[in-house]
């Protein structure tokens, strides 16, 4: 594939801000999109961001001189785009956007959606900022371009009122004080893909397992419960996020130990989970290589709540077919995978230790359900799917 050709096809560019990383890509296709170019940048806001371009051999990555954060990414990606002659060629832009309020569904932007998320940034401190500074920095470098917004708390808008309803005081739960529920676009993706897998499984949990971190159980596809709240800050503890705490605590701190606001999110959001619990690192790899106790213990309570987790969505779905993991611990981490599913065996979940240390798809033992699946997730070709549906609409 020579850069021209590349640039012949080229139509929807998929942006996807993480927390401390950047990814895109770009896809062709008149009815599936296909990605001809996938590429990420890390480490953002750490001391030597990183990018990675697939496949290398058509371009180069995009210079990393000086960047240091979301910002600086974006800048480098634009400046990228227009040095390969591909910003011509792109009818739309699908972004990532981690909280959508009550939309239903992608949405074309304009400034009125943009407005509307804008309030929704204290909800997603991590995440909201950087995705609406990625749309207004390409709405200007790309203004020929059709902009989507892809919203990641779509997916759990089928949640029961039972599921939503926060045990708060009538008066308090106007918009947007409800639970919503996250990591929607990679949900979407695994409903789509495990029925090629395992057709007759109904009632199915799926791990997202990754820096951020959350479960979501599907009935027939569709979410009915979720192990994220009102933000993303809710269940499991993650990379440098809390996880659920008791509001108790959260009231001590401010009212007995001098803390505010601020003080208190970058403890919840930047300092807990994985770093906070080992004192080393919030990255499941780096703690699984240390023999340091704290490591260990860190480990241990992830894996303790992900069972907890995973147990307590069998209640919402009223039995259990499927397991499926997913995201990058999902994904890469097999002792991790073996020590949740050993905590749940009284569900009736058989590893295959083989099957597991190899990554296979399947990786249950047992004959009968339920099965237990790796299945590696694809937020951007949701964000492209639902692009070419807008295009083509």
């Amino acid at each position: 594939m020579t850069p021209e050709s590349t640039t012949a096809v080229a139509s929807i560019l998929t942006v996807n801000a993480g927390s401390s990383s950047l990814r895109f890509a770009l896809y062709e296709g008149a009815t599936r999109p296909a990605p001809v170019l996938q590429g990420r940048i890390e480490g953002l806001g750490g001391s030597v961001p990183r990018a990675h371009l697939t496949p290398e051999r058509d371009f180069d990555a995009p210079s990393l001189e000086g960047v240091r954060d979301h910002a600086g990414a974006i800048s480098a990606l634009c400046d990228w785009l227009t040095k390969n002659g591909l910003q011509h060629r792109i009818r739309a832009i699908a972004h990532r956007v981690v909280h959508g309020g009550e939309r239903s569904g992608p949405a074309v932007i304009d400034e009125a959606l943009l407005t509307e998320l804008e309030e929704l940034k204290p909800f997603a401190p991590l995440h909201q900022p950087h995705g609406l500074h990625a749309i207004r920095a390409l709405r200007e470098k790309l203004p020929q371009s059709m902009q989507v917004a892809c919203f990641d708390t779509s997916f759990h808008r089928t949640l029961p009122a039972v599921a939503r309803r926060l045990a708060l005081p009538d008066s308090l739960t106007e918009r947007p004080l409800r639970r919503y529920g996250f990591h929607g676009l990679s949900f979407e993706y695994i409903a789509g893909r495990l029925p090629a897998f395992a057709p007759d499984a109904q009632r199915v949990i799926v791990a997202h397992l990754g820096s951020g971190a959350s479960m979501c159980a599907m009935h027939h596809g569709r979410s009915v419960e979720t192990s994220m709240g009102m933000t993303p800050l809710d269940g499991l503890p993650m990379g440098t996020r809390s996880g659920a705490v008791d509001p108790g605590l959260l009231l001590w701190l401010l009212e007995t130990q001098g803390f505010d606001a601020e003080r208190l999110g970058n403890v919840l959001y930047r300092e807990s989970g994985l770093l906070g619990l080992s004192g080393i690192s919030g990255d499941m790899q780096t703690l699984l290589q240390s023999q340091d106790p704290g490591a260990k213990e860190a480990i241990d309570v992830f894996t303790y709540h992900c069972a907890r987790t995973l147990s307590s969505l069998v209640v919402a779905l009223g039995g259990l077919d499927a397991v499926v993991f997913t995201g990058g611990i999902g994904e890469r981490a097999a002792s991790v995978r073996a020590d949740i599913v050993s905590r749940c065996d009284w569900l009736g979940l058989r590893l295959d230790p083989a099957a597991n240390e190899d990554h296979r798809t399947c990786i249950s033992a047992a004959r009968q359900p339920p099965s237990i699946w790796v299945i590696p997730t694809d937020e951007e070709e949701i964000l492209a799917l639902h692009a070419m549906r807008l295009i083509t609409s």
